[in-house]
């Protein structure tokens, strides 16, 4: 296994839509997904798409420790936490109508933070490394990050979705907008 580099905002592998995998199982795809888990345990990060590792796949891993909450509204710690999870060829399916502000972060835009809204309620599957379908139903923090990993392979980066720029800060300036930072 190996610690990959992470593209940063502004190169072009992060504003192109990443190609479906015809072999969830292929040898590559588990390499790729090894190396993966271990550069986005290493960069401490709730998940990693395949596109920020220079690699055009719809491939993305993630987790939502319990741990995890970085400022998160009381409605997003309704569900903060899912397993280390492999998702190939991602779909999502919004459950309602609610949506729900939080602070997010990305390990391809270092050092800063942004107020994101996103659906509150939804279901995910996709095909794991070994070809089983993964299929769930997420909340909270955990959907949240479902669908920031999933906008990687379309392209979009969470400051594309933001609503107001004036809440676009650097992580040294959180203490003024998130309650506990420090």
């Amino acid at each position: 296994m190996s610690i990959l580099k992470i593209a940063r905002m502004g190169h072009p592998v992060l504003s192109t839509v990443a190609k479906a995998v015809a072999d969830p199982a292929a040898p590559e795809v588990r390499r790729l997904v090894a190396d993966m888990l271990e550069t986005m345990i290493d960069a401490d990060g709730a998940g990693l798409a395949a596109p920020q590792v220079y690699v055009p796949w719809r491939v993305v891993v993630f987790q939502a420790p319990a741990a995890r909450d970085d400022g998160l509204s009381e409605a997003e710690r309704f569900d903060r936490t899912a397993p280390l999870t492999v998702l190939i060829n991602p779909e999502i399916e919004v459950i309602g109508e609610m949506r729900e502000s939080g602070w997010e972060g990305c390990l391809s835009v270092p050092g800063l933070r942004g107020l994101v809204e996103r659906p509150a309620h939804i279901r995910y599957r996709g095909i794991d490394h070994e070809g089983h379908l993964v299929e769930r139903v997420a909340k909270g923090f955990h959907a949240r990050v479902v669908q920031h990993e999933c906008d990687h392979l379309d392209g979009v980066l969470y400051p594309q979705r933001m609503a107001d720029l004036k809440k676009l800060i650097f992580e040294s300036e959180a203490r003024h907008w998130l309650p506990d930072a420090e």
